[in-house]
């Protein structure tokens, strides 16, 4: 199978979530990777929840919002460090195999694009601080629709530019709730399993589960 576009999902798949809280463990306290999980977990969780309400917000505003629970629920943390770990945030590292994976994939003549919940600055400022502008064609973000995924509108978002059918489109995600949801819309989808996380929503598989983006090289051009 030859695809039009590969699609990938931001945090987590292309940044590491987890070090933001990393690069300031010291400040952060001793139970600094609490805090990380939380804050994830609850940034996810509060998404969710205002897509069902209907109440959309920006997903950096709730990605402050979910450090400040995150904070609050960890007594031993240092609450003064939550404007540098914001700051953080807009920098995440990128896993390190994403550049060369990103360059070889374009060699191919798809399209390459980010599909995310995140804002269109904080995205902007992720995707310049990795240095891997110059190798994707567009960044989606559902700010446009004001609805977080998995609703079926954040997929849509890619065919309704591109003018292609779901099954010409490879998506990637680390998240297995969004690997889920791009599957319902009709994606190929490969998980992006970095943590050997095990299988849920079996009902809507991947084609593929892989390790790392390199396993995507071995696509057909």
């Amino acid at each position: 199978m030859t695809y039009r576009a590969y699609v990938f999902d931001a945090y987590g798949t292309l940044f590491d979530v987890h070090s933001a809280v990393a690069r300031h463990a010291d400040l952060v306290g001793p139970n600094a990777a609490r805090v990380s999980d939380i804050w994830r977990l609850k940034q996810l969780e509060y998404s969710w929840t205002r897509s069902g309400m209907g109440r959309y917000r920006d997903f950096w505003v709730l990605t402050g919002e979910a450090l400040d629970f995150a904070l609050s629920a960890v007594p031993e943390a240092n609450a003064a460090v939550r404007e540098t770990l914001m700051q953080a945030y807009a920098t995440l590292d990128c896993y390190a195999e994403v550049p060369g994976a990103l360059e070889m994939l374009k060699a191919k003549g798809a399209k390459l694009a980010i599909l995310s919940n995140g804002s269109p600055a904080m995205l902007e400022s992720a995707v310049q601080s990795a240095g891997i502008e110059n190798l994707l064609d567009d960044v989606f973000s559902v700010d446009t629709v004001e609805i977080f995924k998995t609703s079926p509108k954040t997929y849509a978002m890619v065919t309704d530019a591109y003018g292609i059918a779901p099954g010409e489109v490879s998506f990637q995600s680390s998240n297995r709730w969004d690997v889920a949801g791009a599957t319902a819309f009709g994606f190929d989808c490969r998980w992006i399993n970095r943590t050997g996380q095990p299988d849920e929503y079996r009902d809507l598989p991947p084609v593929e589960i892989l390790g790392d983006l390199n396993g995507l090289l071995k696509i057909p051009a």
